[in-house]
């Protein structure tokens, strides 16, 4: 497994992809992006129990979908970093004929992609969808799912908490992007939903907090304590605190690179403060 150094290497080129991704076409999110890097790499370079080679029924292998489907520029730069297809394709982000569309699609069969997101609310009940089916195959490995905090404004989720410790889905870790911003301001102007942490304990979920969720340390050592809870007859649910935008200081504390991408003048700011690690693509 890569040490901290190499993990914070390639946080910081996963970042710069986002960045020149989101800019050549002007157009992306680079917010949300920028603020699940540390969660994304730590996942598929230390936690995740994956194969070399992506096979889509994922038999015998931990899975990960990602339900907030606009970060669609980290979860590519992370796959294609991972191995999971040319490093070069994310040239091709958003493009006429890419597989790397805006919103992540199965149909492109882009390596690493087994549903289609974006229209959000959806993922929590696919993996849990996908955690019934490998116990009833008799396969131990984990579910993992990621979800906005205002994308829990959608009612589905809830359906779908609910249903999770009903049925004591115990192999799934569904975890939270707090960064308490979505594309029309702050979720407590949007619609507050109070305490989330309450809300699922209240659901009969083993809930646990991330604090520091742009520090790997705390990272790793957060996802390795949620794999320690499953299996104990309630799904769990990892708060994970970020700040989005977070390593373009221009873009933190705002919501508003949610969907928008930087000029040219603005890039140059943003790679300056991500120098290239590991090379451009």
């Amino acid at each position: 497994m890569p040490d901290i150094k190499q993990l914070q290497d390639l946080t910081t080129q996963v970042r710069r992809d986002i960045l020149r991704m989101v800019h050549a076409v002007n157009s992306g999110h680079p917010g949300g992006s920028l603020g699940c890097a540390e969660f994304l790499v730590a996942l598929y370079q230390n936690i995740l129990n994956r194969k070399a080679e992506f096979e889509m029924n994922g038999n015998g292998e931990d899975l990960f979908f990602l339900s907030n489907g606009h970060i669609s520029p980290l979860f590519y730069s992370v796959l294609a970093r991972s191995g999971y297809f040319p490093v070069a394709e994310l040239a091709t982000f958003r493009k006429l004929n890419s597989r790397l569309q805006g919103h992540p699609t199965t149909h492109e069969n882009l390596p690493g992609i087994r549903i289609a997101s974006g229209s959000l609310g959806q993922g929590l009940s696919v993996a849990i969808g996908a955690a019934q089916a490998k116990k009833l195959n008799n396969d131990a490995s984990l579910i993992y799912v990621l979800t906005g905090d205002g994308e829990l404004q959608e009612g589905q989720n809830w359906e779908a908490i609910m249903y999770a410790s009903a049925k004591k889905v115990d192999t799934i870790i569904a975890t939270v992007d707090l960064n308490g911003k979505q594309i029309d301001g702050s979720t407590d102007e949007v619609l507050n939903m109070g305490n989330i942490k309450a809300k699922f304990e209240a659901f009969d979920w083993d809930v646990l907090e991330i604090k520091e969720g742009n520090n790997l340390e705390a990272v790793l050592a957060g996802l390795n304590d949620a794999k320690a809870r499953t299996r104990k007859g309630k799904p769990v649910c990892v708060l994970l605190h970020t700040e989005m935008g977070h390593g373009v200081d221009y873009m933190m504390h705002t919501h508003a690179w949610h969907g928008k991408a930087p000029n040219d003048e603005q890039l140059v700011k943003a790679l300056e403060q991500n120098p290239e690690t590991l090379g451009d693509y």
